[in-house]
């Protein structure tokens, strides 16, 4: 467990004013948002962007030298531009603009790790893992006769380090790792592993999707090759998100999709692309989206990371601590360094049915394998329910869901 930090002054009533779901009831009782790692809610700024877009400045991006197009155009990649400023890109270029994190790590896996791989070749990832940075893996392996390694992970959820070292051979042709687990929260050392394959020459494919909404990420300090994060987990809307990747593996990677936008000239007799990153975004994107994430990260921006990732934290302590005062509830996870995610289960009680008798008491959280089937077995364990906070989360809401879950695990005893 963390230790608690100091208490900081953050006006968290100014900032849930900012977010209109947040003032809804559900089931006859006010809403209590801890699903935060699944999706975050978006601010009142995020909606009258992608409005304020459709209403005045509709038109497709990069096709057209009218006004609106013109006014498109500067919007979606002034998009871009705010995003390699949020996560220190060197260069805009270096940043391609994705439906998600699971999209830019397909995008990966099929354009940078297919043509590379040969038999007997391996990829080396983690048992923390979500779906999206394993199964994309495995297709891949399965085309060119590779195989997939997972590094282990200790009862308490952190990552064996050193094994995870020992594990780079030279058959490992890319490692990926999460930043932040989705289940755990645990904080994976990126820098350190990023370091050590490059001493080997191999790789490393970060997925930040539960890292960029909690904490700085600096690209170019961390080391990595390539950097996948998801928009709608950090108060921008669904079909949005971003990879990162070094300059030199994007000139060198085949276009994922083909079609319109990424090309230079199309002649039946070939095809010459487009620079990147454009030569990795075929077809019209998701302009209202990304109008949003821009909106999103001039939010963040707004409020600081600091005074974010400090109340954050308290939350963490505070809500792990007042868990731990249910008889036999089990937290599943408690390495020294977290994002505010919680996974627990109670003995006797499904967690299934935990999280949907409180959802009757107005309560959101989050109950199933999350996606990460083997650190479910890991702990052999089908399921778990897990709250997880963001800055416009209260203590006072942590106080209505430990005063729930004792409510409810009485039922169900």
């Amino acid at each position: 467990m963390n230790p608690q930090p100091t208490p900081t002054v953050f006006d968290v009533q100014r900032i849930r004013a900012d977010f209109p779901l947040l003032a809804r009831t559900v089931h006859g009782k006010p809403l209590v948002y801890f699903d935060n790692a699944n999706t975050s809610q978006k601010p009142a700024s995020v909606i009258e962007a992608m409005n304020a877009h459709y209403r005045e400045h509709n038109a497709n991006v990069s096709r057209a030298v009218h006004q609106l197009g013109e006014e498109a155009t500067a919007a979606y990649e002034g998009a871009r531009d705010k995003l390699a400023k949020f996560i220190n890109a060197a260069s805009r270029s270096e940043l391609i603009l994705t439906s998600g994190t699971t999209q830019s790590i397909n995008l990966v896996a099929y354009s940078y790790a297919l043509p590379r791989l040969q038999a007997g070749d391996a990829i080396l990832t983690t048992t923390m893992e979500h779906h999206a940075n394993i199964v994309p893996w495995q297709l891949v392996a399965a085309r060119s006769g590779a195989t997939v390694k997972a590094a282990p992970i200790s009862e308490r959820g952190e990552l064996l380090v050193e094994q995870f070292i020992a594990m780079l051979t030279p058959e490992v042709k890319l490692a990926c790792v999460t930043h932040v687990s989705n289940v755990l929260g645990t904080v994976n050392p990126v820098r350190e592993i990023a370091r050590e394959c490059r001493k080997r020459g191999i790789a490393l494919l970060v997925d930040g999707s539960q890292a960029v909404p909690h904490r700085p990420v600096d690209v170019q300090a961390l080391g990595c090759d390539f950097y996948a994060f998801t928009g709608h987990k950090m108060l921008a809307p669904t079909g949005t998100g971003a990879l990162w990747a070094r300059r030199e593996h994007l000139e060198a990677m085949p276009p994922f999709f083909g079609g319109g936008e990424m090309i230079r000239e199309v002649r039946f007799s070939g095809t010459t692309f487009a620079a990147p990153p454009h030569k990795f975004e075929a077809g019209t994107p998701n302009i209202a989206g990304f109008v949003g994430l821009g909106a999103a990260i001039d939010y963040y921006q707004s409020v600081g990371f600091a005074a974010i990732h400090a109340w954050e934290q308290q939350l963490l302590a505070y809500a792990t601590e007042r868990l731990r005062e249910i008889p036999g509830l089990r937290i599943i996870g408690e390495a020294p360094e977290k994002e505010p995610v919680i996974s627990f289960l109670i003995d006797g009680a499904q967690a299934s049915d935990l999280a949907t008798l409180l959802d009757l008491q107005g309560v959101a959280v989050r109950s199933g394998h999350h996606c990460a089937h083997p650190l479910m077995q890991f702990y052999n364990v089908p399921a778990t329910l897990r709250a997880s906070f963001a800055f416009y989360n209260t203590r006072e809401e942590i106080d209505t869901f430990i005063v729930a879950l004792l409510k409810v695990r009485k039922l169900l005893m």
